[in-house]
C-alpha cells in the first residue's frame, strides 16, 4: 500500500489531492470536479492504472452541504501490472431544479469499458456524463421518469402502473397495428 500511494504521489506531482481513509486498504484520494478528468488521465498514463473497475455515486442529499455537492462521484480503478487499485472520489455540483442537472466529464474516452457503469450511474442517480456517446437508460425503462438510488425515492419503491399499463396496450395490439 505505501508503494500505490508513493506511485501515486510521484505520478501527480504536485496536483492537489486529498488521501481519504479506506477501510478496505484500497488508496482512496479525493480530487476536485474542475481537475478530475486530466488526474485520471494522469493516473492511467503514468501510475499504469489501465482498468477502470466501477463507476458509482453515493447521494448525500440529506447531510446539509450543499457546498461541496450532492452527489459523491466514485471511480475505482486497477493496475495489472502493480497488482493494486486506486478509488478517486469527486463532488458533482447542480442545480436543485424541478429537473435537477448534475454532470461530470465522461472518461469513456480513456477507459471505454466504463460506458456501462456510467449508464447504470446515469440511470440510478441522473448524473450526466458530458462526451458519452450513448447515454441512455441499463436498467430501467426508457420512459421510467425516476432515479431509484436517489435520497428522495421512496422507500417502497413507486407503482409502475403507467409504465405497465403502456407495455400491455402496446403488446396487445395485433401484429399490422405497431408502429
Amino acid at each position: 500500500m505505501p508503494l500505490t500511494l508513493a506511485r501515486i504521489e510521484s505520478a501527480l506531482d504536485g496536483k492537489e489531492f486529498q488521501e481519504l481513509e479506506s477501510r478496505d486498504g484500497i488508496v482512496t484520494i479525493r480530487v476536485s470536479m474542475a481537475n478530475a478528468l486530466q488526474t485520471l488521465r494522469i493516473l492511467r498514463d503514468a501510475a499504469g492504472f489501465e482498468v477502470s473497475t466501477f463507476v458509482t455515486a453515493v447521494d448525500h442529499a440529506d447531510a446539509g452541504n450543499p457546498a461541496d455537492g450532492r452527489f459523491d462521484l466514485i471511480w475505482q480503478f486497477q493496475s495489472i501490472q502493480h497488482k493494486d487499485r486506486i478509488r478517486v472520489h469527486a463532488w458533482v455540483a447542480g442545480e436543485e431544479v424541478e429537473e435537477a442537472t448534475f454532470s461530470a466529464p465522461s472518461i469513456t474516452g480513456l477507459w471505454p469499458g466504463a460506458a456501462y457503469s456510467e449508464r447504470e450511474c446515469f440511470d440510478m442517480f441522473g448524473i450526466q456524463f458530458e462526451g458519452h456517446a450513448n447515454l441512455r437508460r441499463i436498467l430501467m425503462p426508457d420512459a421510467y421518469e425516476h432515479h431509484p438510488l436517489r435520497k428522495e425515492f421512496p422507500h417502497g419503491g413507486i407503482e409502475p402502473d403507467k409504465l405497465y399499463k403502456a407495455w400491455d396496450k402496446k403488446r396487445r395490439e395485433p401484429a399490422g397495428e405497431r408502429s
